[in-house]
C-alpha cells in the first residue's frame, strides 16, 4: 500500500531552487470526508510553521500521489492556499511556497501593532477581574520554561497569552483580523523567542501589560503592546540583515 504522506526538508540546501520536487513523508491520516479541507489545513500548518520552506515547488499530481488521494481535493486545497497568499502559481505549472521579503515583514508587524494595541486598549476597559488570572498563569508558564532554558514552547505560550488578551476586547471582528495575520508571523515569533534576551524582554513586557490593565490604564496598555510588537519587528529585520539562516529559510 502506498504511504499516505509527503515531506519537505526543514531547511533548504544552498543549491536547492524553487523547482525541486516534493519528497514523501508520513502525515496525519486523511478521513474520507472533506478531503480538500484536510489537505488545506495540514499543508497550511506546515507552511506557517516553516516545515515547508519558502521556494519549495508544489505540484498537485505529486501531492495527490504521495497522499494516495485524487487530484480533486488537492486542487481545492491548493487554490485556497493561493487565495490566502501562501502559494504563488508558476508559469509552467505547479506552485511555489511564497516567502516574505523585508517589506512584507515590516508591513505585517506594523499592521499588527495597530490592531493588537487597539484590542489591548479595549481589553483594559472591558475585562473583568477574574479574566486576568489566565493571563497571569500564561505569564508564569512562560517564565518556568524560560528559567529551564526550554525555548521550544515559548512561541506557543506567547501566542496563547496574546489570544487571551485580545479576547478581552469583546470585539470578535477585531480578533478575527488579528488571527488572519497571526499565521504569517508564527515562525517569526519562534525566531524572536529563540533569543533568550528577547524572551526575557517579552515576558517583562507581559508583566507591565498586566500591571497596566489591572489599573485600567488603557492608553498605557496600548503603548506597551505597540512597542512590544515593533521591537520584535526590529529584531527580525536585524536578523535578516545579519544573514541568520533560521530566518532566511522564510525570507525569499
Amino acid at each position: 500500500m502506498r504511504p499516505r504522506g509527503f515531506s519537505i526538508p526543514k531547511v533548504m540546501e544552498k543549491q536547492e531552487t524553487h523547482l525541486n520536487r516534493l519528497d514523501s513523508f508520513p502525515i496525519r491520516s486523511i478521513k474520507k470526508e472533506n478531503l480538500g479541507n484536510q489537505v488545506f489545513e495540514q499543508v497550511k500548518e506546515m507552511i506557517v510553521r516553516g516545515e515547508i520552506p519558502a521556494g519549495k515547488r508544489m505540484i498537485e499530481s505529486e501531492i495527490a500521489e504521495s497522499m494516495g488521494i485524487s487530484r480533486t481535493p488537492v486542487r481545492e486545497a491548493v487554490h485556497k492556499l493561493e487565495a490566502e497568499g501562501l502559494l504563488n502559481p508558476l508559469p509552467k505549472g505547479g506552485y511555489v511556497v511564497r516567502g516574505l521579503d523585508i517589506s512584507d515583514i515590516e508591513e505585517t508587524f506594523e499592521i499588527r501593532s495597530i490592531l493588537e494595541s487597539f484590542a489591548s486598549y479595549l481589553a483594559a476597559h472591558r475585562y473583568s477581574d477574574k479574566e486576568i488570572v489566565p493571563l497571569e498563569e500564561k505569564m508564569e508558564e512562560f517564565q518556568r520554561y524560560l528559567d529551564k532554558h526550554d525555548l521550544k514552547e515559548l512561541a506557543r505560550i506567547n501566542t496563547e497569552f496574546h489570544e487571551l488578551l485580545y479576547a478581552l476586547s469583546r470585539s470578535p471582528r477585531l480578533v478575527k483580523m488579528i488571527h488572519n495575520l497571526r499565521d504569517e508571523i508564527y515562525f517569526l515569533r519562534k525566531i524572536i523567542l529563540h533569543s533568550v534576551d528577547m524572551a526575557h524582554l517579552s515576558n517583562k513586557d507581559h508583566r507591565e501589560i498586566i500591571k497596566a490593565i489591572k489599573k485600567r490604564e488603557a492608553k498605557k496598555v496600548e503603548r506597551l503592546v505597540r512597542d512590544h510588537i515593533l521591537r520584535g519587528k526590529e529584531f527580525v529585520i536585524n536578523e535578516i540583515r545579519k544573514g541568520n539562516t533560521n530566518v532566511n529559510q522564510y525570507y525569499f
